[in-house]
């Protein structure tokens, strides 16, 4: 039986979602050991995409194959009852055989999350990035503006793509101010290593008056990483929502 389930997480203290032979604080790696418990033999979870280190997750998509004999709810309950509690199982379906968490996906949304004060926030910081200084946020939204549509995102991208394409499309990029918080929203088909935290750099880098708007194109058509803003903490980034085709 082939199933798809909506994971939540925090990734604070966990080395990713990916699993890694010598440790076993990755995402991954935890629901594979519930899995495999509950079913007696192997259970490998396929999650939509990598989130990495310190990154947290709202609705991380993921599915795995597993023998009848189990309803869904009792499967989501005993998972739920055994996993951490900072990783939970929030939805879960029988889904068609072919479906595959990352192969069908459409489109991500990741959501950045800055607190914009000089004064402390002490419930919220292990989810949004702390920036004293007030930032220019008409200068983000413009520059944000120049990333829509389809790119080579080369120098937005951490790692060099030998082989791979760096194109990507982003279908929305939004800069919402929410009181003293400032979050960018954005959607799209895909995303390079790093390149959601590169992006909101170089917009954070544009809303302190380190760089103008009127730079993004040079530096998409540059396709040099080094000309592009820095790589922004993992912990202000969370993954919303996995799109699929009839969603």
């Amino acid at each position: 039986m082939n199933y798809k389930m909506t994971i939540q997480y925090d990734g604070s203290r966990y080395k990713g979602w990916q699993s890694q032979k010598g440790t076993d604080a990755t995402i991954q790696g935890k629901l594979n050991q519930v899995l495999s418990q509950l079913a007696c033999q192997p259970v490998e979870v396929q999650g939509s995409g990598r989130t990495d280190a310190g990154v947290h997750a709202l609705g991380q998509v993921a599915s795995f194959e597993m023998k009848d004999g189990f309803t869904t709810k009792e499967i989501m309950d005993y998972v739920n009852h055994y996993l951490p509690e900072d990783i939970g199982v929030i939805e879960l379906w029988e889904a068609q055989p072919k479906f595959h968490a990352r192969l069908n996906a459409k489109a991500k949304t990741y959501v950045y999350r800055i607190w914009n004060s000089d004064m402390p926030n002490v419930f919220q910081r292990k989810w949004m990035y702390s920036i004293p200084e007030e930032l220019n946020i008409s200068a983000i939204k413009e520059g944000a503006e120049l990333l829509l549509g389809t790119h080579d995102f080369a120098a937005f991208c951490s790692l060099k793509q030998k082989r791979k394409s760096t194109v990507r499309t982003i279908y929305s990029l939004e800069v919402e101010k929410r009181g003293e918080e400032v979050c960018i929203v954005v959607t799209g088909n895909g995303f390079l290593h790093h390149m959601v935290r590169i992006l909101v750099g170089t917009l954070v880098e544009i809303g302190q008056g380190k760089r103008e708007p009127k730079d993004i194109p040079a530096i998409l058509k540059s396709r040099n990483r080094e000309r592009a803003g820095i790589t922004m903490p993992a912990k202000g980034l969370t993954l919303w929502q996995v799109t699929y085709s009839k969603e």
